[in-house]
């Protein structure tokens, strides 16, 4: 059991996977404070000045001016541009991983048409090459095994 985990482990995958968690957690404080700290202000000024992630609906019935006032008061809150906030994270975090996947897969289409015929593709070259040398009779275009079409013959001749 403890050598199935080691190969478990150590396969390529699994260690993929634990960088690319840990490059994830690291990208999404910068994506967070992309649009904390550069989207939304600008977007709050356009609306008016007020901060876009402090809109909320009080669900108690008191007027409060912001978010943390209604929570230091014990108030029942949705706080719809919270979520505002979290959903432009994910669509800056999806676009920017989809241009990331995007890339490393134009690198691995470019690596594989530049690596050439597969080894399966070469094996099979070779087994024609060596089937066609053992019926030199059969033209190239006629798959070795298959019988040879049939002449033509012209009209009038036997």
């Amino acid at each position: 059991m403890l050598n199935e985990f080691k190969k478990f482990v150590s396969r390529g995958n699994v260690v993929e996977l634990a960088v690319g968690i840990i490059i994830g957690a690291a990208f999404t404080g910068i994506v967070n404070s992309l649009v904390k700290d550069m989207l939304m202000p600008p977007i709050g000024w356009l609306m008016g000045g007020i901060d876009f992630s402090n809109y909320f609906i009080s669900l108690s019935g008191g007027r409060f001016d912001s978010i943390a006032a209604a929570e230091a008061a014990g108030a029942a809150t949705i706080n719809y541009g919270r979520f505002i906030n979290t959903v432009i994270n994910f669509l800056i975090v999806s676009g920017a991983l989809f241009l990331i996947v995007r890339q490393v897969n134009r690198l691995h289409f470019m690596h594989k048409a530049e690596a050439g015929p597969s080894r399966q593709e070469i094996l099979l070259t070779e087994i024609r090459d060596a089937l066609r040398a053992h019926h030199p009779a059969v033209p190239p275009d006629v798959a070795p095994g298959h019988p040879t079409p049939p002449a033509t013959t012209r009209m009038g001749s036997p």
